[in-house]
């Protein structure tokens, strides 16, 4: 009884977190493989290809009761390349559906993004984006028990919660802006910075009566890609995210190993740590067009002491495609084998 006191203790301590203070964002340890909802400026930022399709999936604290899921599937090409010599429109769009805790604290967000990337002189690209979303929040209180039902021995569902809701269902307008800049000095590297901020209107998400507004959000990656004697690309990574009080710090490397003569297989390794919360390591495999990523956050925050360790996991699939009538090269472009 006294564990399984406990783990319904951090279950709702979690989801009042969420339901009082409408500040929790969704993320992905793999945040370079969802860039829709990392910056809408990397809306059709891909300068290898016409189009691409992903999917993100992500089970955390899988030896909990209730195990946060989430899941992502989005999209985005570019619009005009063929037409304009230096500069091409990116179009994108994404579905993200996360259910949390015992009370199935359920987000559903539609988002959909434009971005417009602008050559300049012929090793460095700057783009401009900015997404709209539509964001629906339910929980089921019935599920749920409140400090009030605590009857010194166990949770009595009987007893009133002592909380006064005003709906279980909240409905909002997301708009998000962002930009990228891209640096290619030569054949064998590459450089990037973005900077986003997101939830500037500030929308209200709250359950009960009267407003609690959404702060804003800013994010920052810096990332990089270096070709090693025609076997390796080392990527590295830096993510900074900020939301009120709260931060998020993630770094890490990823490498790519060629695995045949033109590049067609490559092997993925990467190992990533985000600040004070978790250890993360990641492997993958790419064929032709098609790359499958998966990783495990090995917990070392306080957490661990409630999920015994166990973290979330995460699988990522993504698509790159091209247009029958051909992709046109223009620089700068990704360092690829």
């Amino acid at each position: 009884m006294k564990q399984i006191t406990k783990y319904n203790f951090l279950i709702i301590l979690i989801c009042f977190s969420v339901v009082r203070g409408g500040a929790q964002d969704l993320h992905f340890s793999q945040y370079f493989n969802a860039p829709l909802l990392v910056n809408p400026a990397n809306t059709g930022y891909m300068p290898d290809n016409d189009y691409r399709v992903g999917i993100n999936y992500r089970n955390q604290w899988v030896n909990l009761t209730n195990p946060y899921k989430t899941m992502n599937v989005w999209a985005d090409a570019q619009l005009l390349s063929n037409k304009l010599d230096n500069s091409w429109l990116g179009i994108g769009g994404a579905l993200l559906s996360d259910v949390a805790g015992t009370g199935n604290l359920t987000a559903t967000t539609l988002q959909m993004s434009v971005a417009y990337h602008q050559m300049l002189e012929e090793k460095s690209l700057l783009s401009a984006g900015i997404g709209v979303g539509w964001v629906q929040k339910r929980i089921d209180f019935s599920k749920l028990t409140f400090d009030n039902q605590w009857n010194s021995h166990f949770f009595d569902i009987q007893l009133p919660i002592g909380e006064t809701f005003n709906t279980n269902n909240v409905n909002y307008f997301d708009v998000q802006v962002g930009v990228n800049y891209a640096y290619m000095p030569n054949t064998n590297t590459y450089l990037n910075v973005g900077i986003s901020a997101q939830h500037l209107n500030q929308p209200n998400e709250s359950f009960f009566t009267g407003n609690a507004t959404i702060p804003a959000r800013y994010n920052g990656f810096l990332n990089a890609n270096f070709k090693v004697q025609d076997v390796w690309i080392l990527n590295p990574n830096l993510y900074y995210s900020s939301m009120a009080s709260s931060q998020e710090i993630v770094i890490g490397l990823n490498a790519h190993r060629k695995l045949s003569y033109d590049g067609d297989k490559q092997l993925i390794m990467g190992c990533y740590y985000r600040k004070d919360d978790a250890i993360i390591p990641m492997v993958g495999f790419q064929l032709g067009s098609t790359k499958l990523t998966f990783n495990y956050d090995a917990t070392t925050s306080a957490v661990k002491n409630f999920n015994n360790g166990f973290g979330a996991y995460e699988v990522s699939l993504v698509y790159f495609g091209n247009y029958p009538s051909g992709h046109p090269v223009k620089c700068p472009n990704s360092v690829k084998f």
